[in-house]
């Protein structure tokens, strides 16, 4: 298997962007429900619904420079899930970050790793002043991820796909560079 080529990089992931030919990658992560199953109501999704979000990431990546990319392991090209940003508040530069990983690479890690690089290409390449970030309330796995990367929990918010009021919780680009600070 050929290595992407990658434009950003961790200790074990590569990340690139979405493209069309990437339809496979993309039904191996969507249409997995343990992997869906918290933030989109629907059920298991069919191959035209996980095509349907694969355009919709790369209509955000063509409008806004920013999508959940898709992460793999860098030195062998394995797609593992995706890790990035989405516009949440585009007058004050906050983005919302999104993690999905492949089920079977759950407990290794890679989501707090994939979040850390998302917070250097958002806070140092970016210049992104807060991230954004919200859970399925049952997600004590997602909830114990966003306080492990030093977010605060700031409100319930309602979210349309699961019709329901998710946790949501913030991390300024001050706080990271603090906590960053802390841990040298």
């Amino acid at each position: 298997m050929l290595t992407p080529s990658y434009f950003l990089k961790t200790q074990r992931l590569g990340f690139r962007t979405w493209t069309t030919d990437d339809l496979q990658l993309a039904i191996g992560l969507w249409g997995d429900f343990e992997v869906t199953k918290f933030f989109d109501g629907r059920g298991p999704l069919s191959n035209r619904q996980v095509q349907h979000r694969l355009l919709h990431e790369i209509a955000t990546q063509e409008a806004y420079g920013v999508q959940y990319w898709p992460i793999f392991l860098a030195e062998i090209g394995k797609h593992i899930g995706c890790a990035g940003l989405r516009p949440y508040d585009l007058t004050r530069k906050i983005f919302e970050i999104g993690l999905h990983i492949r089920s079977q690479y759950w407990r290794q890690g890679y989501a707090y790793e994939a979040a850390r690089g998302v917070f250097v290409y958002a806070f140092y390449r970016l210049g992104v002043t807060e991230l954004f970030a919200g859970h399925h309330p049952m997600n004590q796995a997602s909830e114990n991820l966003l306080i492990k990367l030093g977010f605060r929990y700031t409100h319930d918010e309602y979210y349309k796909p699961t019709g329901l009021q998710h946790p949501s919780y913030r991390l300024s680009a001050q706080t990271y560079t603090d906590i960053h600070k802390l841990c040298k």
